[in-house]
């Protein structure tokens, strides 16, 4: 552990630090570094910052949603007196629920990180001083205050045995950030998973019983951008460590790939890949992978430098907001081949992860991979992935409800345990940590995914946009290891068409329908459930696309046995000629603002003949049916929906 000389770095982060005045300097001691005797400003080795108890109110609407709470920022930055101490309240509602669920003893260790959006910084010193009031004793915060949603979680698992009782997550994911965008915080929990469905709810309680919270005054902020393995004393018995953000999350994708292998596939000629960083927090992550583990030119990056507002883009690694990863594909907006561009000028595989880097979108030479294909290819081809091989194969799979049923096809084939579970990475947590929480059934090695572009395995209990990109680069490795050199080799293309003809194809996208008036998403669930759900489905008779079925989807844990109601409302289809489809509306709890209507189309087909249509193509008609039989334009207002993905 190093520690630098107070006046070559504490000064310096004291005059560079946003929050430093003349004053700080005449305390005794605003803050130390840990470590080592200095004659030199011998008042700041003793620290007179004092834990103090702040008198606050209950600020309505705390209650997390399937990630944590997102809100528009300036909520967060309480820029109406309404919102006063708006972090501070969440904070230490957080705090409050983890110590109760600690036998009522204080934390000893969490790690605070954040994907980089806009009042990442700030956010993170407020969280520390409040940490440090409540008695935590050590602070692990990676060096810049940057870390992906995955690398987090490995950190908690794997930094020192695993000592971390949980992290605090700065982030709304795939949502926009800046000033007027969104922030957000969740919490994961000792195991590295996402805080569950009790936890959430006991923080939203106590937020509307809390009067008071604990933080620290008289510390001046931290140099977030210190060396690595430097220390800061907040109080007496509080320090904050600055973390290596890497560490952790190269053991756990070690634990999963074969690096050597595939830094020697990455050197043969015709291997090329493409990776949009969306400037989220997943970029550093990928360069320090793919450039400096697997040797692929930085030319192979972009985007991947983060920002506070994303560059002005939509970090959501789908066909709309990673156009240009998709154009520079040879695809349509629409995901349907470009035939203008030269194949043989196009990457052998593209790849995109979102703001926070647990999300992905995966893309070969004229050919969009859907998540739910993907997360079924990844199954079907378990060999080419040693986390897989040395065990056998997945001892589970599972994919949320409204992905297609491509995985289910796979697994039954394949002999594999497989679930279907409410949308939330928190339901596949509980899965694959059957035996290590609960000593249950052991479903590891696991492997789970959700239409939302979605992917991981049980090496860390979050989602991970990285793992899925070398998972694909392990299946080309594999495909291509019987290829003799100067040969063409075999593509992404080649691997999906070849599964459709074993499998058939599930046609499948979904429309979202974003801010839309509370009252008029609810109409629209209200109607289905009533109309269909509880009512007599022979009421939408008439049509070439006859509906069949209609039930709203309730969930049964198979490992803790809790129950989970209202997920989404399922109208079942059926074509002429026999084949079956599947209409899904489910809210979203991802946004800030209004609601968001997801509709989620799929439709199968056997014949490999109509194999090659665009999925929105393929699914119009389909969509046109539910659209008109839920009523969705008279009750939103919306004739289209906001993102086809």
């Amino acid at each position: 552990m190093r520690f630098l000389p107070l006046t070559a770095t504490l000064g310096l982060a004291l005059l560079c630090s946003p929050s430093f005045c003349a004053q700080a300097w005449n305390q005794p001691s605003a803050f130390a570094v840990r470590g080592g005797t200095f004659k030199s400003f011998t008042s700041l080795q003793s620290t007179t910052s004092l834990i103090k108890e702040v008198d606050t109110a209950p600020i309505e609407g705390m209650r997390p949603g399937t990630s944590g709470l997102r809100k528009k920022v300036e909520i967060w930055q309480a820029v109406d007196e309404s919102n006063k101490n708006y972090v501070e309240n969440f904070i230490q509602s957080l705090v409050d629920t983890a110590v109760e669920g600690n036998d009522g003893k204080p934390l000893d260790t969490l790690v605070v990180a954040g994907d980089g959006r806009y009042f990442n910084a700030e956010a993170i010193q407020i969280i520390a001083r409040v940490l440090a009031g409540n008695g935590v004793t050590n602070i692990w915060i990676p060096k810049g205050g940057i870390m992906s949603t995955p690398a987090v979680s490995a950190a908690i698992r794997r930094r020192e045995g695993g000592k971390a009782q949980g992290g605090i997550v700065l982030t709304a994911s795939h949502n926009p950030g800046g000033p007027g965008e969104d922030f957000g915080i969740k919490y994961n929990e000792g195991y590295g998973q996402p805080a569950s469905e009790e936890f959430t709810e006991t923080l939203y309680q106590k937020s509307l019983e809390l009067s008071t919270f604990k933080t620290v005054e008289g510390s001046a902020d931290f140099d977030l951008n210190a060396d690595v393995g430097t220390t800061f004393s907040i109080t007496d018995e509080s320090t904050v460590t600055i973390i290596d953000p890497f560490d952790s999350y190269l053991d756990s994708l070690r634990s999963c790939f074969d690096f050597e292998g595939l830094k020697k596939f990455c050197e043969r000629d015709g291997v090329s890949i493409l990776y949009d960083g969306m400037h989220g927090a997943g970029g550093p992550f990928a360069k320090r992978v793919l450039v400096d583990e697997l040797g692929l030119p930085e030319s192979s990056l972009f985007r991947s430098n983060p920002l506070p507002d994303f560059g002005k883009c939509h970090p959501d690694p789908n066909l709309t907001y990673a156009a240009d990863l998709v154009k520079k594909m040879g695809l349509n907006g629409d995901g349907s081949p470009d035939e203008s561009v030269e194949f043989s000028s196009i990457p052998m595989l593209g790849a995109a992860n979102d703001g926070d880097g647990d999300r992905n979108l995966i893309a070969g030479a004229q050919c969009f991979v859907t998540p739910s294909d993907s997360l079924a290819m990844i199954c079907e081809n378990w060999e080419a992935i040693p986390h897989f091989a040395k065990a056998g194969g997945p001892k589970g799979v599972a994919r949320s409800m409204p992905s297609s049923a491509a995985l289910d096809v796979v697994a039954e084939a394949r002999g594999i345990p497989c679930f279907s579970t409410p949308t939330g990475w928190k339901f596949f947590g509980n899965l694959m940590s059957s035996k290590e929480m609960f000593d249950g059934t052991d479903y590891t090695p696991f492997l789970c995914g959700e239409e939302s572009f979605g992917t991981g395995s049980d090496h860390i209990r979050e989602k991970d946009g990285l793992w899925a990109v070398l998972a694909w680069m392990s299946i080309l490795m594999k495909a291509n290891e019987s290829v003799p050199e100067g040969e063409p080799l075999v593509t992404v293309k080649d691997i999906v068409k070849n599964h459709w003809a074993k499998y058939g194809r599930h046609f499948y996208c979904r429309y979202d329908f974003e801010a839309v008036e509370s009252d008029a998403a609810n109409k629209v669930m209200d109607l289905i459930r009533d109309s269909f759900v509880d009512g007599d489905i022979s009421s939408a008779e008439g049509g070439e696309i006859e509906l069949v079925g209609a039930e709203e989807f309730e969930y049964t844990d198979p490992v803790d046995g809790t129950q989970t109601s209202k997920q989404g409302l399922i109208l079942t289809f059926q074509y002429p000629s026999g084949n079956s489809a599947r209409v899904i509306f489910r809210l979203s709890g991802t946004g800030s603002a209004g609601a968001t209507v997801r509709m989620y189309l799929e439709r199968f087909e056997k014949d490999p003949s109509k194999h090659d249509e665009a999925a929105p193509v393929a699914l119009k008609s389909l969509a046109d049916r539910a659209l008109s039989l839920v009523k969705m334009a008279e009750f939103t207002g919306r004739d289209s929906p906001t993102v086809i993905t």
